[in-house]
């Protein structure tokens, strides 16, 4: 978990109103991303058939992942252009995130079937907001909702907390 800790950059200042963590360290080094990788797959709830990620970090960490179980990976977009396509999306709004923003997310039908199983990744949860639209996503295309997994939890909730089944590798207070 150190080297977690030291490949993120904090920026902002003590005059800015909001400091964040710049975790672009994380991708730099190959074997930080292999380990991260290998710790989610030691985290992982059940037995996946798919791992879902989050754009854009999560897209990173849910193919490292995948391929450490040895499953498939599918992309969970952000404002989906499902105007602009002939696949068939299934979206949900979030509830407001760490900017009070609402997103629509969005993940291609035919990618994820009514038999599978599936985990979350992303590299940070913060309110949890995307997390819980993804979940019920999963619930609508009648795929089965194993659990979350992200690097670092930052949730003050424990309900949500629970109600993703939410595991992380290190807790933003230990940061």
């Amino acid at each position: 978990m150190d080297r977690i800790r030291s490949a993120i950059t904090w920026r902002g200042g003590k005059t800015d109103d909001y400091q964040y963590a710049d975790v672009t360290g994380w991708w730099r080094s190959p074997e930080l991303l292999r380990d991260i990788g290998a710790l989610l797959g030691e985290a992982v709830p059940g037995s996946p058939t798919a791992v879902l990620g989050l754009e854009s970090r999560g897209y990173l960490l849910g193919v490292a992942l995948a391929l450490q179980l040895g499953v498939g990976f599918v992309e969970v977009r952000k404002n989906p252009e499902s105007e602009t396509d002939d696949d068939a999306w299934v979206q949900q709004t979030t509830p407001p995130d760490y900017r009070d923003r609402n997103l629509r997310l969005g993940v291609k039908r035919k990618l994820l079937k009514s038999g599978d199983r599936v985990v979350l990744v992303d590299d940070w949860v913060d309110t949890g907001s995307q997390a819980l639209a993804t979940q019920k996503i999963v619930e609508r295309t009648g795929a089965t909702w194993l659990g979350a997994l992200t690097v670092v939890d930052a949730l003050d909730s424990h309900s949500v907390r629970r109600e993703l089944n939410l595991r992380s590798l290190v807790h933003v207070r230990d940061l």
